[in-house]
């Protein structure tokens, strides 16, 4: 088991969340690994997004796991010594136990929800950009920004509760996209108190939460949003620091940023 307190309390030259040709990565494992390498990384963890019982052109086929977990040895054999590989998943759940496929021979996952029911029962994919949610909003959710995000964060709530995973993944992402939809959501009183219950299950739960830089070149903004960072610090909950990287060239993008912002909450 991966003790990543102690990698984060002992070092900075981490990544967990890394995608790759295996699911929607743009990048290989191979050059990941070399950029991480470069870049100084000591702990490199690889994360695609698991296979689904559902069609989704974002997520691993479960006929490449074997392929995949052969990577992964054929690339601990080549940086030992220099680099730690590990093996993850991240797990998307998708509104029940049943639904996620129990894989062996993983170092660790992560428990991110993308997809949520609408308001017929279909399974949606509510992350990517706003473009494409917005056409989701109109063709699936009836414009109602309110379900979507009142059930992303139930969805959210039963997979903590589930709780077989080691890292959560991005807990706020919903937020982005809803905030594209109406500006100011994120200001409302039931938004805030939605996040905030939840935000006391993850104190409640012990999780490893992790802050995720993907957005912050491009949306200015990271997951969770940096205005619950000290609560969380001041509640102990472990806090890790991934680049969510989908290209080599932005595997440690605006980390430093995040660690240093961190650092100055403590």
């Amino acid at each position: 088991m991966i003790d990543f307190r102690e990698i984060a309390n002992s070092t900075n030259l981490y990544n967990f969340h890394t995608h790759t040709q295996f699911c929607d990565g743009r990048s290989s494992m191979a050059e990941q690994a070399e950029a991480a390498y470069s870049a100084g990384i000591k702990h490199l963890g690889f994360s695609p997004h698991s296979p689904i019982s559902i069609e989704s052109p974002c997520n691993m086929s479960a006929d490449d796991v074997p392929a995949y977990l052969s990577e992964i040895q054929r690339l601990k054999q080549e940086y030992s010594g220099r680099m730690e590989i590990y093996a993850g998943m991240e797990s998307d759940w998708l509104g029940s136990e049943s639904a996620v496929m129990p894989l062996a021979d993983l170092d660790y996952t992560i428990g991110s929800v993308h997809f949520i029911p609408n308001q017929d029962g279909i399974l949606v994919d509510v992350d990517g950009n706003f473009n494409s949610f917005s056409r989701k909003m109109q063709q699936y959710f009836r414009d109602d920004i309110e379900y979507v995000v009142r059930r992303f964060y139930a969805a959210s709530a039963k997979m903590l509760a589930w709780g077989q995973f080691d890292i959560l993944g991005h807990f706020d992402k919903i937020a982005q996209n809803a905030s594209y939809f109406r500006a100011g959501i994120e200001s409302e009183a039931w938004y805030d108190k939605l996040v905030n219950e939840y935000i006391d299950q993850i104190i409640a739960s012990g999780k490893v939460v992790e802050i995720n830089t993907k957005a912050r070149l491009e949306h200015k903004r990271f997951f969770p949003h940096q205005r619950h960072w000290k609560r969380l610090l001041q509640a102990g909950v472990p806090l890790i620091v991934n680049s969510d990287s989908h290209y080599a060239d932005r595997i440690t993008a605006s980390r430093d940023e995040a660690l240093n912002l961190l650092n100055s909450l403590i």
